[in-house]
């Protein structure tokens, strides 16, 4: 029993950063994929694409901000450069850039035009640098990795503060007959917080995981507390490569969308672990760029809300892509559906009531009491600064289980399969990693969304 105990305070004794902590409370927001592709109808550039085919003519990266704003959403990630090597800003590292082409005479900076509206819309601004470069003739060799930290280092020192850094790890060198270039993350990651020692890095990075889809589904109970381990590229460990525990995890985790990555169970195998939430990638459309003939792929409210409660309401964050066309604009379609899911969170938010909550004496159980009406979800969060413990719950509204539930973390939205009329619900923490930290409960009255 002993052994059991000490194994789970080590689990409890892993906890975010202040980095993991801000992005947590942001939960929700937006990619922009814009590059040459969306000229040549291509989701990846060669690279030889001439910077001319770029010559957005009604280009408004207000009309964006604003839509991603009307969706809740809190921030704008911009592929300032994808794998064609394409450089969406006045860069001085490359001829392949913005400055080349038609776009304002060759005097545009879509990065600045990007970073000004997210901030008079009042959301935070990111970056995706892609280390694939197809055009870059460094690429597979050493001075290649300077190159690519020149790059970072103008988009981290000329555009204010940056919330994120996307880091993409798609390599396809063979394809070009180059050799496969070894990236030098840690220098990435390193050069990236002396910049900006507020960012978030993404994806093959150490903040945020590639939940392993892009089609928005997360897993039934996904743990912020997992084995250390790397995705392909990653190298987040400075020991990864003698680490017994992350071989045997990655060999583990061929699937990366392996079923279970945080239970006790799971854990049991494992002595070195790691704070490491989940991202839910997923566009608006099929593809990640603007294709004409994609119009009729485009997400229905449904869905995308459905994915919207199983990411940020199961304890995973979302970042949701909107593609602009080639005029450099959202189209009318996309603009609707993103208004139309802000109506509907913005109504759940409307739908939060006044209550009161106590626990039990075991600080198992938690009695919510409100005027009686009909109540249809409870909208809650660990204190996670404590870890993450909630294991099993459910949610009673007098003898009848409304709610059966496992995870929580930094955000879980129950939502029951039928409305009760009550005034009293009762949240039952079954199986905890010692006692639970609430950090935050919400009952909301019926009249929210319903995936």
């Amino acid at each position: 029993m002993k052994k059991q105990n000490d194994r789970i305070d080590l689990y409890t004794s892993i906890v975010p950063n202040e980095r993991q902590l801000k992005i947590q409370k942001m939960k929700y927001y937006a990619f922009v994929h814009y590059s040459v592709n969306t000229f040549t109808n291509k989701e990846w550039g060669s690279g030889k694409e001439s910077p001319s085919v770029f010559n957005p003519k009604n280009q408004d990266t207000d009309q964006w901000c604003s839509a991603v704003k009307s969706a809740g959403m809190k921030g704008v990630v911009l592929t300032c450069k994808h794998h064609d090597g394409f450089c969406l800003w006045q860069t001085k590292t490359t001829e392949h850039c913005i400055r080349n082409s038609p776009y304002k005479n060759g005097k545009g900076d879509v990065v600045r035009e990007v970073a000004e509206s997210c901030k008079k819309y009042g959301l935070k601004f990111g970056v995706y640098l892609s280390p694939w470069d197809r055009n870059s003739p460094l690429y597979g060799t050493d001075a290649y990795n300077d190159f690519y930290i020149e790059q970072l280092t103008e988009l981290l020192t000329n555009y204010g503060e940056i919330f994120m850094l996307w880091l993409d790890g798609a390599c396809g060198s063979s394809a070009d007959g180059k050799p496969k270039q070894k990236y030098d993350f840690e220098r990435i990651w390193k050069t990236a917080v002396e910049l900006q020692p507020d960012i978030v890095m993404s994806g093959c990075a150490p903040d945020v995981r590639w939940v392993g889809n892009e089609s928005g589904r997360a897993r039934e109970s996904e743990w912020n507390v997992v084995p250390k381990f790397q995705y392909e590229l990653q190298n987040i460990a400075a020991n990864c490569q003698t680490d017994d525990d992350m071989k045997k995890f990655q060999k583990r985790c061929q699937d990366v969308m392996l079923k279970d990555m945080g239970s006790r169970e799971f854990l049991a195998d494992y002595d070195s672990f790691m704070w490491y939430p989940a991202e839910v990638d997923v566009s608006v459309r099929t593809g990640w760029y603007y294709h004409p003939l994609q119009t009729l792929t485009r997400k229905s409210l449904h869905r995308l809300m459905k994915i919207y409660y199983r990411s940020v309401g199961s304890n995973c964050l979302l970042i949701l892509n909107i593609p602009p066309n080639r005029k450099g604009l959202f189209s009318k379609a996309d603009v609707h559906r993103l208004n139309q899911i802000g109506y509907w969170l913005k109504k759940e938010d409307d739908c939060v009531i006044n209550s009161h909550c106590s626990f039990s004496d075991d600080k198992m159980t938690v009695h919510i009491s409100f005027e009686k009406q009909s109540v249809d979800r409870i909208r809650f969060s660990e204190d996670t600064t404590k870890s993450q413990r909630i294991e099993k719950f459910k949610i009673y509204a007098g003898s009848k289980c409304v709610y059966k539930g496992t995870v929580v973390g930094f955000s879980k939205i129950a939502i029951f399969d039928k409305a009760v009329i009550t005034d009293h619900l009762r949240l039952v923490i079954e199986q905890c990693r010692n006692e639970p930290y609430i950090e935050k409960i919400e009952v909301c009255k019926t009249g929210a969304y319903r995936p």
